[in-house]
C-alpha cells in the first residue's frame, strides 16, 4: 500500500462506451476508491474501442451498437448469441478486435499500471494477453457488469479474478470450471448517490419539489444509457389513462425520441418532463413512485439501491435475458411489456399504497449498496500483494429469488423507441 510521500498505485481500468453500464460502473468504482483510500489510487478509465486512440473504423462499429438497441434489437440478440459460440468469438477476436488488443497493450506500455480491471466483455482478452506479456506481476481482475445473464468472453480469459453480482453468474462461473477462489460475488457497483438511506415518503417530496416537479405521484421512465426500450409509446400511454401522475423520462444519448417527447409535453399540461442525459439520476430514482423502464442491470441496481418500486417493459435479448424474472421473483417489480397493460399496471399501483410498500421494501433487499466499496477493498489488497485466492472471500449474500426458472412465455424483447 502507498505510504505518506510515495506516488499512488496506478491502476487501469477498461471499459468499452457500448451502452452507459461499464463507464458507469468503472466510475462508480474509482470514486469509492478515492473515498476509502484518498490519494493512495490513480485509476485511468481507458476506452480502446471508442476512445480517441481508437482507429475510425473500430469507433464506427463499436458505435452501432446504441442504434441495434434501439431499433433492432432482434438483431443485436442474434449477434450475442452467435458471438457466444468460441469458434465465432475467435473469429472475431482475430479479425476485428486486433486494435483493441493494440489499444490496451499501448495504456499498459504507457501507464505501467499494478493492477488492470476490466469492464467489458471485449476487453477482457486483451487485458490478459497484456498481463501474460508483462513480466512485473501486473494482475487482472473482471468485474462483471451484466446482472444474470453474461456472455462467455467476461469469463473464457483466465483473469486472476472475476467479481461477479449475482449467485446465478458465480454458478456459471463455477460451471465454466473457474477455480473456487478466482470469483467473488459483491453485487454490482454504482455511484455513492445512490447508495443513501431510502428517502421517506415526505423527503421524495421534497425532493421533487426541487427537481421543479410538483411533487406529485412521480413515474420515472428510463431506457439507459441509449434510451431504448419504445419509451414514447409507453410514457403516452401512461399520460393518457392515468390522470393523477406525473411522468419524467430520461433519454440518455436519444436524441430523437427526446424530441418527439419534447413534442408530447407540449400538450401534457405540465404532467411529462423531459430529459436527456442527467448528473442527478440518483435524484430520480430516490424520489421515484416507480421506476418504469428495460431490464438493463444498471437500471435495476441503481432503483434497488434506492429502494424505487419496478416496472419493467423489455430486455434486450442477450445480455439482458433472466433480468426481469429476477426483479418480479424478488417481489419488487412487476413485467408489463405492451404499453396498455404498462398503464394499467400503473393504475393498480397508483391505487394500492400498500403493494408499492411491499414492492419498495423487495427493491431495498436486492439492492447492494457497498457493491462499489467492496470491489474497492478487492483492489486495494491486490495492489498490495495479497493473494487472489485470500482476496475472493465470500462477499455474497443469499439470492433473493431463483434465477434458474424458466422465462415465462409472455416475455419480448426491446421494441423500437
Amino acid at each position: 500500500m502507498t505510504g505518506r510521500g510515495q506516488p499512488p498505485v496506478r491502476l487501469l481500468f477498461l471499459i468499452g462506451d457500448t451502452g452507459g453500464g461499464h463507464r458507469s460502473a468503472a466510475t462508480a468504482v474509482a470514486q469509492a476508491l478515492d473515498h476509502a483510500y484518498p490519494g493512495r489510487f490513480a485509476p485511468v478509465i481507458c476506452d480502446p474501442m471508442r476512445g480517441p486512440d481508437a482507429p475510425q473504423w473500430t469507433r464506427w462499429l463499436a458505435g452501432l451498437y446504441g442504434p441495434m438497441a434501439r431499433q433492432t434489437p432482434w438483431l443485436w440478440g442474434a449477434i450475442w448469441h452467435a458471438a457466444s459460440s468460441p469458434r465465432v468469438l475467435g473469429w472475431v477476436r482475430r479479425t476485428l478486435m486486433p486494435p483493441v488488443y493494440d489499444g490496451v497493450a499501448r495504456a499498459v506500455a504507457a501507464g505501467r499500471p499494478e493492477v488492470i480491471v476490466n469492464f467489458h466483455p471485449l476487453t477482457a482478452d486483451p487485458a490478459v494477453r497484456a498481463r501474460d506479456r508483462d513480466t512485473a506481476g501486473l494482475q487482472v481482475i473482471t468485474v462483471v457488469t451484466d446482472l444474470v445473464t453474461a456472455h462467455p468472453a467476461w469469463r473464457d480469459a483466465p483473469a486472476d479474478l472475476v467479481v461477479v453480482p449475482s449467485a446465478a453468474i458465480a454458478d456459471r462461473c463455477a460451471r465454466d470450471g473457474i477455480p473456487e477462489g478466482h470469483y467473488a460475488q459483491t453485487g454490482l457497483p454504482v455511484a455513492a448517490g445512490f447508495c443513501q438511506p431510502p428517502a421517506s415518503a415526505p423527503e421524495r417530496h421534497v425532493l421533487k419539489r426541487s427537481l421543479g416537479l410538483r411533487g406529485e405521484f412521480l413515474v420515472v421512465v428510463t431506457g439507459g444509457g441509449e434510451g431504448s426500450g419504445g419509451l414514447y409509446r409507453r410514457a403516452a400511454a401512461i399520460l393518457e389513462t392515468v390522470n393523477d401522475v406525473d411522468v419524467a423520462v430520461i433519454c440518455g444519448r436519444n436524441q430523437r425520441l427526446r424530441r418527439r417527447l419534447t413534442r408530447l409535453a407540449e400538450r401534457a399540461d405540465s404532467r411529462l418532463t423531459v430529459l436527456g442525459f442527467v448528473d442527478n439520476m440518483a435524484d430520480w430514482l430516490r424520489c421515484a413512485d416507480i421506476v418504469v423502464g428495460k431490464a438493463g442491470p444498471g437500471t435495476i441496481a441503481e432503483a434497488a439501491c434506492c429502494a424505487a418500486p419496478l416496472v419493467l417493459t423489455s430486455y434486450l435479448p442477450g445480455q439482458e435475458e433472466g433480468n426481469a424474472e429476477f426483479v418480479v421473483q424478488a417481489g419488487a417489480g412487476s413485467y408489463t411489456p405492451r404499453p396498455g397493460d404498462l398503464a394499467s399496471e400503473i393504475a393498480r399501483l397508483r391505487a394500492d399504497p400498500d403493494a408499492l410498500v411491499v414492492m419498495r421494501a423487495a427493491s431495498a433487499r436486492i439492492g447492494r449498496p457497498r457493491a462499489a466499496a467492496d470491489i474497492a477493498d478487492l483492489l486495494a489488497k491486490a495492489a498490495e500483494g495479497t493473494e487472489i485466492a485470500e482476496i475472493a472471500i465470500d462477499w455474497s449474500e443469499p439470492a433473493p429469488a431463483d434465477l434458474t426458472a424458466p422465462i415465462e412465455p409472455d416475455l419480448v424483447p426491446a421494441g423500437e423507441s
